[in-house]
């Protein structure tokens, strides 16, 4: 049977990703301290843990992809006119703003899905914190199971 105790636990384990708006890195450091010394108190505890976990690395995964992905766009539009092999590129260098380039559609389509996946994802962590609070199991949507 779940207290009161094991509920809050797991509420703050998800609510702790939040701290990464004011301790670098704080979105993995909260968590994984929260879990790693309350564990052992409960299964519900350890799942909700391993759950915050999992997403917040899946999440760091994917926004490595989409940027690595969405880099090469703005680079290629913006040194698109340089001359690499004489490096004299910069007397000529100029953005045009009339006609972008649909490079540059794409790479800022790819942004604005990375704010709409950060949108998303606070939701989610809303989500699964309200969830812990009612104790009821969550399993955040996309997420690889690292910890299991």
């Amino acid at each position: 049977m779940l207290d009161n105790h094991h509920k809050n636990l797991a509420t703050f384990i998800h609510l702790s990703t939040f701290s990464r708006f004011v301790i670098p890195f704080g979105n993995f450091i909260g968590p994984i301290v929260l879990w790693a010394a309350n564990k052992e108190k409960s299964d519900f505890i350890d799942q909700h843990g391993k759950q915050a976990i999992n997403f917040q690395i899946s999440v760091l995964l994917y926004a490595i992809i989409i940027g690595t992905i969405s880099v090469p766009f703005f680079i290629f539009k913006v040194f698109r006119n340089m001359d690499v092999i004489d490096f004299n590129g910069f007397n000529s260098f100029h953005i045009n703003l009339n006609q972008p380039s649909p490079l540059l559609y794409i790479g800022g389509g790819l942004g604005a899905l990375a704010v709409i996946a950060f949108i998303i994802e606070l939701a989610l962590i809303v989500k699964a914190s309200l969830s812990a609070r009612d104790g009821h199991a969550y399993k955040y949507p996309f997420t690889i199971n690292f910890l299991k």
